[in-house]
């Protein structure tokens, strides 16, 4: 009789631990980054990400009462890992876009970005007066992106006379062009400004012709916005609610001064 009650009392703490341990799972919240986009996304010597979607995503973790881990793996790998289930979500500088949105959900789109390219320091395309004169201008030329991004199918679509490479991280692609394979580079607006203030200051610079999210919507998405599972429409709505309150209370205002200079990203038209 002492047998049996001591194997039931293993029995339950047993299933205490199992509990104990679903638990602990539930409440952590796994989101998928690139790491090598900054400053929105690094990977320090230690493993940490930083960067602007880094703290993000640790204050939607802390508005949901959830501990954040980080899966760090290329952006062009992140969707298919998303719809695989093997995060739960994707905050990684990622625009929301029509094509995207047919495969996952998004959330209210948190910030906006424009983008540009980068060139030699003494290209006369640099001063070029708008798009149609750049793109006209770059016609022949070797132009690096981000494989998976926005700007690659941009230009696929609206410049194809271009020779178009693709490389994996924005440090592949920003070697290259230093190391003169490449005529520009074409991202967005805050990672190639972090390129010029770095290795890139004095030999390159970025076209005063910005490309405005504007010039093709469907292409270059709404803003950036954190990747969800179609399936969790629970996680949408808390992580809807959580990213307004951190516009609203000044949390991503702070962070992106941080990370871009000064300059508030914060898209305040989001949750009107």
């Amino acid at each position: 009789m002492v047998t049996s009650i001591a194997r039931k009392a293993v029995l339950c703490a047993a299933l205490g631990l199992v509990g104990l341990a679903t638990a602990a799972s539930a409440a952590t919240l796994k989101i998928g980054t690139e790491g090598g986009y900054p400053p929105w996304s690094m990977v320090d010597a230690q493993g940490k990400v930083t960067g602007f979607d880094a703290d993000v995503g640790h204050a939607v973790c802390k508005k949901l009462d959830m501990k954040c881990r980080f899966v760090v793996q290329a952006f062009d790998s992140l969707i298919p890992s998303l719809q695989a289930d093997r995060f739960d979500l994707v905050i990684s500088g990622m625009s929301v876009t029509a094509e995207r949105a047919k495969v996952i959900a998004f959330s209210i789109p948190y910030t906006t970005e424009d983008s540009a390219f980068v060139l030699p320091a003494n290209s006369p395309l640099l001063k070029a007066t708008d798009q149609k004169a750049l793109l006209a201008g770059l016609a022949g030329k070797t132009v690096g992106v981000q494989s998976g991004t926005t700007q690659g199918a941009f230009l696929q679509k609206h410049a194809p006379e271009l020779k178009l490479k693709s490389y994996e991280t924005q440090d592949q692609m920003q070697m290259d062009l230093s190391a003169g394979r490449l005529d520009a580079t074409f991202s967005e607006v805050t990672p190639q400004s972090q390129f010029l203030d770095t290795s890139g200051k004095g030999k390159f610079a970025m076209a005063d012709a910005v490309i405005k999210s504007s010039a093709d919507p469907e292409i270059l998405g709404q803003g950036i916005g954190a990747g969800i599972n179609k399936n969790n429409t629970q996680l949408k709505a808390k992580v809807d609610k959580a990213l307004c309150e951190l516009i609203q209370d000044g949390t991503i205002k702070q962070s992106s001064q941080k990370w871009f200079g000064g300059v508030d990203l914060s898209n305040y038209a989001a949750c009107k």
